[in-house]
């Protein structure tokens, strides 16, 4: 087991080394993290759901009916009418006929792609995309193609290539593309309607990961294909996660009652875990609909957003082609950027330095992120120190 310690030891060497940082009570745009107030500037809680008081109750309420657990697996006897209603409830939000609610994101990726694809197909996967995308493509055993990222002509040169192979008499059958709508590094969005057009001229399906996009895209945040005014066709498979904005937890696929029905006897995440517990369901139905009563929220959102990004911008710092609450601050070496997180800290400015290997060796960034519920005079005190520091820093001019 020597290895163990001998690997901690090159990994504090090489400033990569991570601690757990923990945060005291609600998730909220100001928050005490080990004892310290902060303003929190790199949560997922996009639109400030996850202490809402309508979700709260709705988990108290199904805890109260329902017990804490859920005892089993689905197809054991883990699932109850709350799972039910919540797919029911998701397929309607997103326009499809059917979903089916996982445990996780990373779960629902791992489990989604291999069952889609193996051995003799072959996946397409933007090199951006999270690495449980990557882990789910690796695992199907399928051809695996990394286009570099948001490059089309790659990618249809890769699709053109595959129906190639097919002509002449390979084995391949399916092809599978696969993409975040939201790249969760950078912020910035996949051309969609770039990568749709390509799967029907090439015979592909297209898998999209809505994660940072669920509740946040679109005009009534239901994610990428609305973003891009897209209808979902039978070959588009839309996944995503509850556990960002709409601030619970667990994740979804959303598409034919066929499709879900296949999942239900394939995805081995599903088969082999046991089910959500009535509070996360019961709360996540409740985010949905406030979700679809209450616009202002996103509208809220991405009025913060361009709020910070401007102010980023003015100082001259790259925010890396970032289109959404999800606004990187580029730095490049992975010591002067956890340097730069832990004087913001001292600030009052709770942001993560994001080094190798979440982001390639010489691309370490702070990964800001905004939610409705930051007042301005949050993000001007953050604006303030980003200033200061980035010029102690000589980051800035």
């Amino acid at each position: 087991m020597n290895f163990i310690s001998e690997e901690i030891d090159n990994l504090k060497a090489s400033g990569l080394y991570r601690t757990l940082r923990t945060i005291e009570g609600a998730q909220g745009p100001r928050v005490k993290i080990d004892g310290e107030e902060a303003i929190l500037l790199c949560s997922n809680n996009y639109l400030g759901l996850a202490d809402h008081p309508r979700l709260k109750e709705a988990a108290v309420r199904a805890i109260e009916k329902y017990g804490v657990g859920s005892g089993a697996s689905r197809l054991v006897s883990g699932t109850m009418g709350l799972h039910l209603g919540l797919e029911e409830r998701i397929a309607r939000f997103k326009g499809t006929e059917a979903a089916l609610v996982f445990n996780s994101g990373y779960a629902a990726n791992v489990s989604i792609i291999p069952a889609l694809v193996g051995r003799g197909d072959i996946v397409f996967s933007d090199k951006l995309n999270h690495a449980s995308i990557m882990d789910g493509c690796v695992l199907s055993r399928a051809e695996f193609k990394r286009y570099p990222h948001k490059d089309m002509a790659e990618l249809e040169r890769l699709l053109a290539a595959a129906s190639q192979q097919s002509a002449v008499g390979s084995d391949v059958s399916r092809k599978l593309i696969v993409t975040d709508s939201v790249f969760s590094m950078d912020g910035d969005i996949a051309p969609l309607p770039e990568i749709i057009e390509l799967a029907q001229r090439y015979g592909a399906m297209v898998m999209v990961d809505d994660a940072h996009a669920t509740g946040v895209l679109g005009n009534t945040g239901k994610g990428g294909l609305e973003h891009f005014n897209l209808k979902c066709e039978e070959n588009i498979i839309q996944m995503g996660t509850l556990g960002k904005a709409l601030g619970t937890f667990g994740a979804y696929i959303a598409g034919s009652r066929e499709l879900i029905d296949y999942l239900i006897n394939k995805a081995r995440g599903f088969i082999f875990s046991t089910s959500l517990p009535p509070s996360v369901l019961a709360s996540t139905m409740a985010a949905i609909d406030l979700v679809e009563d209450e616009p202002y929220l996103r509208q809220a959102l991405w009025e913060k957003t361009w709020y910070l990004k401007k102010g980023f911008d003015s100082m001259g710092y790259d925010t890396m082609g970032s289109e959404t609450p999800i606004i990187p601050v580029f730095v490049g070496d992975a010591g002067k950027t956890m340097e730069f997180s832990r004087r913001l800290m001292d600030e009052g400015i709770f942001v993560s330095g994001i080094r190798p290997p979440t982001v390639p060796e010489g691309r370490s960034r702070l990964r800001t992120t905004v939610m409705a519920t930051h007042t301005n005079n949050d993000l001007d005190r953050a604006i303030e120190a980003f200033s200061k520091v980035g010029r102690e820093l000589c980051l800035i001019s």
